[in-house]
């Protein structure tokens, strides 16, 4: 494996095998070959995938367009009103090269992915999709959630306007980095909210459920 596994304290609560974190570094995303253009042009919702799994270094990638960090300091991929970044960033694995299934959290700072849940979740989260099958069959999930308290210390009122502008941009990336990778995906809106924060064991809010895969070829 090329990547570093670091064994953490146990989480409270957590139901991981053994009952013990576990961080999972991430690659540097490589330069990539395709145009911004290219990968525009070639965007689709892709709702059909085969049972191919998705490479580690594909997921670090797209983990990365969707909030990783740039040019130093804490400024992300995607603009975020007030650099105050309420948003917080699912995977739930299934099929992805030397990662378990499961629900991992992305750490934009460190580049790293964190295990919350070892187990096979994606009929469960599309149970609590309406029973979608791109969720149910797609390699991976992202999942966007979003703070808004956070972006309400500055702006208020305002501030779900703003986290639901950052939350579109984020998902934007991620679409368009799976259509660089030559990879299908489509952002789902249609869940249920209390459902997926209890499969998460989350308090932030879910926007996005994006599932990823190999699409198929017709």
């Amino acid at each position: 494996m090329f990547y570093r596994i670091i064994l953490m304290s146990a989480l409270a609560g957590a139901n991981m095998t053994g009952g013990r974190a576990v961080e999972i570094s991430l690659p540097q995303p490589s330069k990539s070959s395709v145009s911004l253009d290219e990968a525009l042009a070639s965007r689709r919702s892709v709702r059909e995938y085969t049972h191919e799994p998705v490479s580690f270094e594909a997921i670090s990638r797209i983990l990365w367009a969707c909030q990783g960090v740039v040019g130093g300091g804490e400024r992300r991929t995607a603009p975020s009103a007030g650099a105050l970044y309420p948003l917080e960033i699912y995977l739930v694995a299934q099929r992805v090269d030397d990662v378990e299934p499961g629900l991992y959290k992305y750490k934009p700072k460190a580049n790293t992915l964190t295990t919350i849940q070892q187990q096979e979740l994606t009929a469960r989260l599309a149970a609590r999709a309406l029973e979608q099958e791109s969720v149910r069959n797609c390699a991976a999930c992202i999942i966007i959630t979003a703070d808004v308290s956070r972006t309400a210390v500055k702006y208020g009122g305002r501030a779900e306007r703003y986290v639901l502008m950052e939350v579109g941009h984020a998902a934007e990336n991620v679409l368009l980095e799976a259509a660089a990778l030559k990879l299908g995906a489509v952002p789902v809106g249609a869940f249920e909210e209390a459902g997926v924060k209890q499969l998460l064991e989350i308090q932030e809010t879910p926007y996005y459920l994006i599932p990823v895969g190999v699409p198929v070829i017709k």
